[in-house]
């Protein structure tokens, strides 16, 4: 399809139509919502071209901006096509550094799938960014049933002019994710769509008994289940993510790492670099190689973290077992 195929609405309509059908296939190949495919309605409705009326695609030297509001046909058809990769796109630059993006939808609807929801469940987003995730878990359940909060007023002003071109009203705060939304709770489900150094202990007490919480953290995806205002539980998926981290309370800044004793099979690991990063106050890379050697190399399913009262820590294997790392 040409440059012709953009030249007028109904046509721009038409590709980012058939664009979704495309992306909707290909994601359905990956298996993402094996667990839950009924999110595949979902993904099959909601337009993400409107969620991202701009972005940034990385060239030599910086970034190029993609808008659908270019004069050249040729461009705006770049633009359909790219809102429809399984791809993350960079949708807000500060001073060079990404500050929000649209996550790639293939690990979108794995984490949808993850998060088990049920009709009637109430759902809190932690990072609004565009409001593509918060119209998809509105079009399972119900814009009253969604809540997705945003530190930035200009995020969550742009996500609700998306949300309502796409006919979606959730409700969106502008305030520290960290804190939760207290006057919107209980949840029975928190997904965060930015990453954490802890769990704040806010969200637990938002949440009713029995809550999922999904989240990214070290560069995987945590799965816990709450008990109580000051306890939950839970295991890591086996899927790497990487996402910007969590603007707002006790945010966590990564320092430089002393490579000393580390051979470069293991740097070049995605595995090992997740238990650097989930050790990072607590092992020494070498004493971090070390382990990960000595117990075979684990995969992310093996670790786990544990809320109790104002404790959090991440562990291997068993939650009282001998390799745990606090985490606040």
């Amino acid at each position: 399809m040409g440059a012709h195929a953009v030249g007028n609405d109904k046509e721009l309509a038409e590709l980012a139509a058939s664009a979704r059908a495309a992306l909707v296939r290909e994601i359905d190949a990956s298996g993402a919502w094996a667990a839950d495919p009924v999110w595949r309605e979902a993904f099959e409705a909601v337009p993400r071209h409107l969620f991202v009326p701009y972005y940034y695609v990385g060239v030599v030297g910086g970034y190029e901006r993609r808008w659908g509001e270019s004069p050249d046909p040729r461009a705006r058809e770049k633009w359909v096509r790219g809102a429809y990769a399984d791809a993350p796109l960079a949708t807000r630059l500060r001073d060079g550094e990404l500050v929000s993006s649209s996550s790639q939808p293939s690990l979108m609807a794995m984490m949808l799938a993850a998060l088990r929801v049920r009709d009637g469940d109430r759902v809190l987003e932690i990072g609004a960014g565009t409001g593509y995730n918060a119209a998809l878990l509105a079009h399972r359940l119900g814009d009253e049933c969604v809540t997705t909060v945003d530190l930035e007023p200009e995020i969550t002003e742009a996500a609700r002019r998306h949300l309502a071109a796409a006919g979606y009203h959730p409700v969106v705060v502008t305030g520290d994710g960290a804190r939760g939304v207290p006057e919107r709770a209980p949840f029975d489900r928190i997904i965060a769509t930015c990453t954490l150094s802890s769990v704040p202990v806010a969200w637990l007490a938002q949440c009713r008994p029995g809550a999922r919480i999904l989240s990214p953290l070290a560069t995987g995806l945590i799965a816990l289940t709450v008990r109580d205002a000051g306890h939950a539980e839970g295991r890591f998926l086996h899927t790497p993510a990487y996402f910007v981290p969590l603007r707002g309370a006790d945010r966590h800044e990564e320092g430089f790492v002393e490579w000393d004793g580390v051979p470069r099979r293991a740097r070049q690991s995605e595995l090992f670099r997740f238990l650097l990063a989930l050790t990072r106050d607590t092992l020494e890379p070498r004493d971090a190689y070390a382990l990960w050697e000595r117990e075979g190399q684990p995969r992310r399913e093996r670790y786990g973290i544990t809320v109790s009262g104002e404790r959090e820590w991440a562990w291997l294997d068993d939650p009282e077992g001998p390799y745990t790392w606090p985490l606040r």
